[in-house]
């Protein structure tokens, strides 16, 4: 793949943040609070008046980008303050991560080899999807009483679900014809699993993965709320929210540390990804063939 290709995404990701930028400014050019830097003389009164645009609601850009360099009590930048709690809400959606890719995929093993097990449970599974993530986080870490571990299993309630459907995808991709020659080959469940299923989902397990990492990071977040954690983005997001009629440039901030931690976990995963299927082939290619 040549460097262009490569940077093509990354290109075409910052354009569109770019145009969201310019979008965000003109409309306050256009339609918000007037215009005042009376250091450099300068003033502007917007033709028009849209309240979703006011600086309460929408602050502008540098003010925003200076609030990440405004020192607290302890003499620190709130840009250290938001770094140091991405890595701990990082801890706590990595785990959630790891837990709920495994046991995704050893439920969707599971159900692949128990028909009747799929019938019942999968419906169940999408059910549970439906109850809002805000309602099930007090139930976990309240009831578990483990700390940021119990925020850990809010992000796995998230994340198990597309990859338990994923692998089912997957481990059902390959060609029949294959499925035929392992049965003439009176192959076990487990040879065909080891041999056929699990090579066949590789594909489907990393779009999986992808919605997961940025599910758990979300997890994590919504989980910190109710078990009063402040080390991390769930708890630098209460305290913005506390002071947003003071300053809202803070919320922002915290807001996009929260986006760059989901991008940098998405990111993650796709290089896994590019490195894990560099060479990969798939089953029913060879089938094929």
């Amino acid at each position: 793949m040549s460097t262009r290709r490569r940077l093509r995404p990354a290109l075409g990701f910052l354009l569109i943040v770019a145009i969201l930028l310019v979008g965000w400014e003109a409309a306050k050019l256009l339609a918000g609070d007037p215009w005042r830097f009376p250091d450099y003389g300068f003033y502007w009164d917007p033709p028009l008046r849209w309240k979703p645009v006011n600086d309460l609601n929408l602050p502008h850009l540098w003010t925003i980008f200076g609030a990440f360099w405004e020192l607290d009590a302890k003499g620190e930048t709130y840009l250290s303050s938001l770094i140091g709690a991405a890595f701990f809400t990082a801890r706590e959606s990595a785990l959630g991560f790891a837990l709920g890719t495994g046991v995704g995929l050893g439920l969707a093993i599971v159900l692949i080899h128990v028909k009747v097990l799929e019938r019942g449970l999968v419906p169940l599974l999408v059910a549970s999807q439906t109850v809002p993530i805000i309602a099930i986080a007090p139930v976990v870490v309240v009831g578990l009483r483990a700390g940021w571990f119990g925020v850990a299993i809010v992000a796995t309630y998230l994340t198990f679900f597309p990859v338990t459907i994923a692998a089912i995808r997957g481990m059902r991709s390959a060609d029949p014809r294959a499925f035929e020659l392992m049965r003439s080959y009176a192959a076990g469940r487990r040879t065909v699993l080891r041999k056929l299923r699990l090579p066949a989902s590789p594909p489907y397990l990393f779009t999986a993965f992808k919605i997961a990492a940025t599910a758990s990071v979300v997890g994590a977040i919504v989980g910190e709320f109710p078990a009063g954690i402040r080390d991390g983005l769930g708890g630098a997001l209460l305290q913005a929210m506390q002071y947003y009629s003071f300053s809202p440039q803070d919320l922002w901030a915290a807001i996009a540390a929260c986006a760059a931690l989901g991008i940098v976990a998405f990111l993650l995963v796709v290089t896994a990804e590019r490195i894990a299927l560099r060479g990969y082939r798939p089953t029913e290619d060879g089938a094929r063939a």
